[in-house]
């Protein structure tokens, strides 16, 4: 029997070599920053609608605290919908080009960034009301509420949504869409991370609270940037704004006011 081709593999090494695997779909994507002025209008337009259906009910009547939910909601729910259907159509999903993650490392990152961003907002909204007043530092979800009773379900979910799924919608948003929106451009990683963090701040439409939702976003930044996956920005946010939510929940039942 002759000897093999030199180069070509023995029929034993041929046994028991595995099977190469398939090959992972890559980063690479055909969205870019079009794509997220088209999820921000999808917010804004929303927005809108129903600030302007906001004004219909009288601010003690049941509707009003429906708006008042669909109003904090439904915008950002919508945008998030978008940026996720932008990556199915146009790319390789979230999980991929979003590097959507929730594992034990990014819990332990996220608390971590997001703890040390608890106490530097805890002192910058301090210093913050003492600037410019108690009232002209409340957020808008803070005067929306304010002097505002809400049914028990009503404020739960409120909460709810403030400390654990609006985090997730607009870190889809800002540091998932946006940021690989600003990667595709070839932008350094530390340009990525100041550029998303003032739009995620102006956003807001806060124009008085734009630099404390400046120091806000920082840590939420950074643990998207040193872990470079999502979910460690996304647990960072949710541990930032545990307390506000905590404290939006105690005003809509009328058990404190701001």
């Amino acid at each position: 029997m002759a000897p093999p081709p030199p180069g070509e593999p023995t029929a034993e090494k041929q046994a028991v070599t595995p099977p190469v695997p398939p090959t992972a779909p890559g980063r690479d994507h055909k969205w870019g920053f079009g794509a997220f002025l088209f999820v921000f209008a999808v917010f804004l337009l929303s927005a809108v609608v129903i600030n302007a259906l906001m004004g219909l009910g009288g601010p003690d009547s049941i509707d009003s605290v429906a708006v008042i939910l669909v109003g904090t909601i439904v915008p950002t729910a919508l945008a998030t919908l978008a940026a996720l259907v932008v990556t199915w159509v146009r790319g390789n999903g979230p999980v991929v080009d979003l590097r959507l993650s929730y594992n034990r490392a990014d819990l332990r990152s996220g608390v971590k960034f997001g703890l040390l961003g608890l106490v530097c907002t805890t002192v910058a909204a301090a210093i913050w009301s003492r600037i410019v007043g108690e009232h002209d530092a409340t957020s808008s979800l803070g005067r929306l509420v304010d002097n505002q009773t809400m049914p028990v379900a009503a404020a739960v979910i409120l909460f709810v949504y403030v400390w654990l799924v609006g985090p997730v919608f607009e870190e889809i948003i800002y540091r998932g869409l946006l940021w690989g929106a600003l990667e595709r451009l070839k932008w350094g990683r530390w340009a990525v991370f100041g550029l998303t963090t003032a739009i995620f701040a102006v956003s807001h439409l806060e124009p008085l609270r734009t630099s404390l939702l400046l120091v806000i976003g920082i840590p939420i930044g950074l643990a998207r940037l040193y872990t470079e996956r999502l979910g460690a920005s996304v647990v960072a946010h949710q541990v930032n704004n545990f307390l506000p939510a905590l404290v939006s929940l105690l005003i809509s039942l009328g058990v404190m006011h701001s």
